[in-house]
């Protein structure tokens, strides 16, 4: 069989060493982790000066699209209760070049999304310090390397390490951490809403798209109309297919995997909409779309300075939760990938005591620390969103095709109205990665362009199935 049509088997998977220890409660809260973070708190300002009052469509319509990947990311994670995630689901249908295609988008999407949240958590957290009287700058420059300024950021390094040792002490300590502090993040937003909502004024929703519908460029700025806001407001969403790669720790998958996916995209989505609408009812949009920190300062502006600081204090401490789920997706993609042979077997050893993948994970730490301790976040953030919507897009494909070679293999959970929900998903997001600027298109076709070489160097000779 030619190397880019190796298919690997459907089946459940052998015992590797990983401890099954979560459950369904685990799931969404390991998936909310991952989806409310630096977004809701700083994007919908950026949103709001796209689309004004519109904003809340924006989200509708981001939210819409991830929910018709969630479906399918459902039903192929309980029919392949494996690591990997989209990585996986393409090796089974689409063939080991396409699976490694994906796999290695997964890298960059994840370990984007860990530095790049890790370099805005360290702004916060650089102000925290100084209000407390120590002084840790977010940024330290050493010198130049090819016409870029080196900086080093030491907080977004010691966070990463710090989220990588919880990871290596084991899954169900770092889910229970992740809990706690998603019940935080949920807490500081009810909190919004509760102080934001007395002071609604519908008359501010008028007019409610004053910038169009579609998506118009503008000189000099973001594009802006609720279709441009929609292609921000997908920042703010996903991180519910991490969900999926914690399949080989959960005690159902069957079920539970379900239940994490879809009901961490229902609970994001609804929670969105009504901070958005509150948020746009409490202030005119204009005078908090330029803000960093939005909600603080609508909670400011309606004299609760005491409220504000505990706002800024919770994001402070929780928005971790995303690296927490990212950086445990991405050292699961690496393991599965080395225990494929796409990558060096010796990368997909797990720990015999602890049940962790602990080399994997010291050296996802290490790769995002070198992105987040050197890089801005603007250079590291523009690159995610075309990692994600290459593989929403391939896991739709993925479904569609076994729907059609496997009509009568078991699965546990099926995506209602399959054949809307996957061609849907792949319109929604080809448009979201059309409009991407044609810089961050073209970074993310350089980054292929290096992957499929090392592919045809390594994994097309060493993956198991070749041997």
């Amino acid at each position: 069989m030619a190397f880019w049509n190796r298919l690997k088997p459907i089946a459940t998977p052998e015992h590797h060493g990983l401890k099954r220890t979560l459950s369904w409660p685990h799931l969404v809260a390991l998936g909310v982790g991952a989806i409310v973070g630096a977004g809701i708190y700083a994007l919908i300002g950026q949103g709001a000066g796209q689309a004004g009052p519109g904003v809340i469509l924006s989200f509708g319509i981001a939210g819409l699209i991830c929910a018709c990947a969630a479906l399918c990311y459902a039903e192929l994670a309980t029919m392949m209760p494996a690591s990997g995630s989209a990585y996986t689901y393409t090796y089974s249908s689409l063939g080991e070049l396409a699976a490694w295609i994906v796999g290695w988008a997964l890298i960059l999407e994840y370990s984007v999304v860990v530095s790049a949240v890790a370099v805005g958590w360290s702004g916060y957290a650089s102000g925290l310090l100084q209000g407390w009287g120590v002084d840790i700058p977010q940024t330290l420059p050493f010198g130049e390397m090819a016409g870029h300024a080196l900086h080093f950021n030491p907080l977004a390094v010691v966070i990463i390490f710090a989220v990588a040792g919880l990871l290596i002490l084991g899954t169900r300590e770092s889910a229970f951490v992740n809990t706690v502090l998603v019940v935080l993040k949920i807490a500081a937003l009810i909190l919004f809403l509760v102080i934001a909502l007395p002071a609604f004024d519908i008359t501010r929703f008028e007019p409610f798209a004053p910038f169009g519908w579609g998506s118009t460029p503008v000189e000099g700025a973001n594009n802006v109309g609720i279709m441009a806001a929609a292609a921000v407001m997908f920042f703010a969403f996903y991180g519910f297919d991490a969900v999926s790669t914690a399949a080989e720790e959960t005690k159902n998958p069957g079920r539970d995997l379900a239940i994490g996916i879809v009901g961490s995209m229902v609970i994001c989505t609804l929670l969105y909409m009504a901070v958005g609408a509150a948020a746009v009812g409490a202030m005119d949009f204009r005078e908090f779309s330029q803000s960093g920190e939005p909600i603080a300062l609508i909670v400011r502006g309606l004299n609760q300075p005491e409220a504000a600081a505990i706002i800024g204090g919770v994001a402070s401490i929780a928005i971790p939760t995303v690296i927490l789920a990212f950086l445990y997706g991405q050292s699961r993609i690496f393991l599965v990938m080395a225990r494929d042979g796409l990558l060096p077997r010796s990368w997909g050893r797990v720990h015999s005591k602890l049940g962790t993948p602990v080399i994997m994970t010291i050296f996802t730490a290490v790769v995002c620390s070198a992105l987040a301790g050197l890089l801005t976040l603007g250079e590291i953030a523009a690159l995610a969103n075309a990692g994600t919507l290459a593989a929403f897009i391939a896991v739709a494909i993925a479904l569609m095709v076994l729907r059609r070679r496997e009509p009568g293999r078991e699965r546990p959970f099926k995506a209602p109205l399959a054949w809307i929900v996957a061609p849907l998903t792949i319109i929604g997001c080809l448009y979201l990665f059309a409009s991407l600027s044609a810089g961050t298109i073209q970074r993310f076709f350089i980054w292929m362009a290096i992957g499929v070489p090392i592919y045809l160097a390594w994994g097309a000779r060493q993956s198991a199935l070749a041997k």
